[in-house]
């Protein structure tokens, strides 16, 4: 029985998480508080002026938290994972689950990746439900909106567009019209899209600088839907910024290992939920057609 530990990613954060694990883990705690420049507990635990929502302080914040309810799991000796995946950010909890990096190094790349990320701007990011991409295209086209990138497949059901301000605008108005469902983001920028190639560069420029290990637990990459190579994770991460976030395909490929596939989400239900409704939308393979 195939068994995947989940990460969740930007949006699966709330004020007063991590409440319960940073008095049990005082060092890290205090030492993420320094490698970052501010208290994180005390931004976790009162949200000042709302700052938990801006990229800059989330992804941080996730990352620790989500390593000390990885911290928490390990030392209860729950279940072994066969693979680790995560979302978006969460990818960087996988990689650090399964070995690929430390704790400092791991928290050193997400604050460098929150930083490039929240100064970026001119864009901005929508959950699109009930429209497949083919019909998406039909859309954009019939309205002359170009410009837009798909940033994520959620599940069969949704996904995530990225653009400018001006085309998504666009994208909005054609949407409605078709009576398409559509929920603009809060982020600051269409992540995962072309428009973040110089975030790429800069940040690809910065990993570089880094040592990392050969991961002992398969992590499936955001990008691919498969495995991430060793020797192609500063490629691989770097590429996460500017390429849509494919879920729907490494939760399929996981299915496609083990059809009765058991997970477990780390310090929430956002995830999981998306990886049921993906099963209920995977037809069963028969044994002939998996081999």
């Amino acid at each position: 029985m195939v068994f995947a530990l989940l990460f969740p990613g930007q949006g699966a954060q709330f004020r007063g998480m991590g409440n319960d694990l940073f008095p049990r883990y005082p060092g890290l705690t205090r030492f993420a508080a320094d490698v970052l420049g501010y208290d994180l507990a005390a931004l976790c635990r009162d949200d000042p002026d709302g700052v938990l929502a801006r990229t800059r302080y989330t992804q941080p914040a996730l990352f620790v938290v989500n390593a000390l309810h990885t911290f928490e799991r390990e030392h209860h000796e729950r279940r072994r994972a066969d693979y680790y995946l995560g979302h978006s950010l969460g990818e960087y909890n996988a990689l650090l689950a399964a070995g690929a990096f430390d704790f400092e190094t791991g928290l050193r790349l997400v604050a460098k990746r929150a930083e490039l990320m929240d100064a970026a701007s001119g864009g901005a990011m929508t959950a699109v439900m009930d429209a497949p991409e083919a019909r998406l295209r039909e859309i954009f086209a019939e309205h002359d909106v170009s410009g837009v990138d798909v940033a994520g497949y959620n599940t069969d059901q949704q996904l995530v567009i990225a653009a400018p301000d001006e085309v998504l605008r666009a994208a909005h108005a054609a949407l409605q019209e078709h009576g398409v469902r559509f929920a603009p983001l809060r982020v600051s920028a269409p992540f995962h899209s072309r428009y973040m190639a110089p975030v790429r560069a800069e940040f690809e420029e910065f990993l570089r600088g880094f040592t990392f290990d050969v991961p002992h637990t398969p992590v499936i990459a955001n990008t691919t839907g498969r495995p991430h190579r060793p020797d192609a994770l500063v490629a691989a991460l770097g590429e996460q910024l500017v390429s849509p976030v494919r879920w729907t395909d490494s939760v399929r490929h996981l299915l496609g290992e083990d059809p009765d596939l058991e997970y477990e989400e780390i310090g929430g239900q956002a995830v999981q939920r998306m990886v049921a409704r993906i099963r209920q939308a995977t037809p069963v393979a028969t044994t002939e057609s998996r081999e």
